[in-house]
């Protein structure tokens, strides 16, 4: 079979960033506790290495000890946690995404200001949870059209929208436009990353030029199950996390096959799954 791999596929900066600084950590610890509040990132594999190196990972800061050594992950968190850490005297080493940094920046100012924060994204996600923990957890939180229509607005507030960073552009642009034939003082911060938009947009591209595509990312990742809803629109479009779960019997009818993957994919992945199609 032959393999065609997306331009802008795997490791994003801010990833790339948040991993070499956690793994710089683990290397060079000074204590025997390193402890992460969630995954690093989506990607249980890439983060199993890191949990094989020490790295304690925990769902609650009220289970990490005083005076450890905390690592905030990519996704961020809220002003509470960093205030809750601080009291309890750790030592934090701070990875998240700069992009993401820019964004609790924007909320913060804006709230401040009296605007109300609208955040277009997936209410569950960690990201989603820390940039709304910079305006008091009171953002309005979107995620579809359809849920602009269920929401009131009052006429005499003023707004500001901010979108997750790992969004899709074409629907936060349906969105934005929606909210706009209804709010009439709305600020427009299209918090989108650079790299999320090339991903797609090279997802999209090759995904008109290939037989198939196979996307490769955490189940739980939001970015890599985007470029899965944006590939199967094209064509037939395969999403895993390792070469593993790829069926040669349902491969065999394509002669090309594309290649993505999503925004915490590591490059040892994306190189297995390579070498597996080149087989077929």
């Amino acid at each position: 079979m032959k393999v065609r791999i997306a331009e802008n596929a795997g490791f994003c900066f801010g990833v790339k960033r948040a991993m070499n600084m956690a793994w710089d950590e683990l290397e060079n610890k000074t204590s025997d506790s390193v402890y992460s509040l969630g995954p690093l990132i989506h990607n249980k594999q890439a983060v199993d290495r890191y949990k094989e190196k020490g790295l304690m990972e925990m769902d609650s800061l009220d289970k990490i000890p005083n005076d450890s050594k905390l690592i905030i992950r990519s996704h961020g968190i809220s002003k509470k946690i960093y205030t809750e850490s601080k009291s309890k005297n750790m030592d934090i080493v701070d990875t998240t995404c700069p992009f993401v940094k820019k964004i609790h920046d924007i909320v913060r100012e804006f709230s401040n200001k009296g605007c109300k924060i609208i955040i277009v994204g997936n209410a569950t996600h960690p990201e989603i949870v820390g940039i709304n923990g910079w305006c008091d957890n009171d953002a309005i939180i979107i995620n579809s059209e359809e849920e602009v229509d269920n929401i009131t607005f009052n006429s005499n507030d003023k707004y500001c929208v901010v979108s997750q960073t790992t969004a899709n552009l074409e629907s936060f642009d349906k969105i934005v436009s929606k909210l706009k034939s209804k709010i009439q003082d709305l600020t427009v911060n299209n918090t989108i990353c650079s790299a999320t938009k090339e991903r797609q947009l090279s997802a999209t591209e090759l995904a008109k030029e290939v037989d198939c595509m196979v996307v490769i990312g955490g189940k739980h990742s939001s970015n890599t199950q985007k470029l899965v809803n944006i590939c199967k629109n094209i064509v037939p479009t395969f999403s895993i996390e390792t070469k593993e779960e790829l069926e040669k019997s349902k491969l065999e009818k394509f002669k090309v096959a594309g290649v993505t993957a999503g925004a915490s994919t590591p490059d040892w992945i994306i190189d297995e799954v390579i070498e597996y199609l080149k087989e077929i």
